[in-house]
């Protein structure tokens, strides 16, 4: 099936050909990164973890995120749904394969990735989480591509991919929850130290994912002629609104307990990403622009559940990406370095190298999503 990836008209190939660019922009920046180490990123001592990690972050919500359509359309019999759940299986393992592409950039050397699966130790939370991204990452490969492949056949799916499709909705959630104990498992982190972070994590990812496929709905449209069914995307839009309103209580939930409790130690770091810190406020734009954006998108999502508009929708679920993006990956990972165990801040500026090998690694996964859905599509139009 992975010849019907190698046609498309210009639009299709010039999309093609700008990633390939991106890709290898990026392998020229990650070859300079291995030659000189990871001082040419703007990690150091004191801010450890950059923008390689807040993609990481991020992308870890939106892998987890197929689990929003796979559990109705599976164990509810949703049909509606019977179009949209490989384009979320599919993006499950592009997101996953970003994920996995940013640890090895952050390590350093990709040798060292290696270290983690030949000497593993269960109390290791990275290691865990690298156990879980590429169980993760292979259930989605095989289940959506078994599915994919009898659907052109016109047969029904072997029984045997059943119990991995069930267990793709279990190992969903488990994902992220590894991810989020990794970062509330580090003492002297106050910012991370809290109970709600990994269901933060979990409304965080239904409200990032579902607005992503709701998006991608939207280009498969227009320039692939694949409609996914309005149905699909209103139900889309109800997940991802009720879900972003529960990663805002979450938030609300940390600034209550770090300013009503009046502990320095929790309050610093939510005071450094929104209003600034002993005269660094390096975040506080970003912070403010992403809750001002979040809370926008999610009433217009209500406005909208009334007087449905198509413009609106996507205005929101695009929102809803950024504002998450922001807050999920640079706050969160930026902010909870600062201020240092020694009380210090220390800001954290990413270097054109870092940028440039994100750019690459998000231009791989795109390439991989791409191809993906240019066959997905030719099976369900041909079906």
């Amino acid at each position: 099936m992975i010849e019907k990836a190698l046609t498309g008209n210009k639009v299709y190939w010039s999309w093609v050909a700008l990633l390939v660019a991106l890709i290898i922009l990026g392998i020229y920046s990650y070859s300079q990164q291995l030659t000189y180490g990871l001082t040419v990123t703007g990690m150091g001592r004191d801010v450890s973890w950059g923008v390689y990690i807040a993609q990481f972050t991020f992308l870890v919500g939106v892998a987890a995120s197929a689990v929003m359509v796979v559990l109705p359309y599976y164990l509810h019999d949703y049909k509606e749904f019977g179009k949209i759940v490989i384009i979320g299986e599919f993006l499950a393992v592009s997101a996953a394969t970003i994920c996995l592409l940013f640890i090895i950039a952050d390590m350093g050397h990709p040798d060292r990735v290696f270290y983690v699966l030949l000497y593993p130790h269960p109390n290791s939370m990275v290691f865990w989480d690298v156990q879980v991204l590429n169980g993760y990452l292979l259930i989605n490969i095989v289940s959506g591509w078994t599915v994919l492949e009898a659907e052109r056949k016109g047969i029904s799916p072997p029984n045997w991919v059943k119990p991995i499709i069930y267990l793709s909705i279990v190992w969903a959630v488990s994902i992220h929850t590894v991810t989020a104990f990794l970062y509330a498992g580090t003492p002297g982190r106050h910012l991370w130290l809290t109970a709600v972070l990994a269901p933060r994590f979990l409304a965080s990812a239904f409200a990032v994912g579902p607005s992503l496929l709701i998006l991608i709905s939207f280009i498969l449209r227009k320039f692939a002629d694949f409609d996914v069914g309005d149905k699909a995307i209103r139900k889309l839009a109800t997940i991802a609104t009720y879900a972003a309103i529960a990663n805002f209580f979450f938030v609300g939930a940390e600034f209550f307990t770090a300013f009503y409790s009046n502990i320095p130690g929790h309050k610093h770091s939510l005071q450094y990403l929104f209003f600034g810190l002993d005269g660094k406020y390096q975040l506080v734009p970003w912070m403010w622009f992403s809750m001002i954006v979040g809370i926008a998108s999610v009433l217009i999502m209500l406005y909208q559940q009334r007087k449905p508009s198509q413009k609106l929708l996507i205005a929101a679920c695009s929102g809803i990406v950024v504002s998450l993006w922001i807050d999920k990956g640079i706050g969160l990972i930026i902010g909870g370095f600062v201020p240092s165990p020694m009380e210090e801040v220390v800001e954290y500026f990413p270097t054109f190298i870092e940028i440039t090998v994100t750019l690459g690694i998000w231009a791989i996964g795109l390439l991989i999503l791409t191809a993906l859905l240019k066959v997905a599509v030719a099976v369900k139009k041909a079906a």
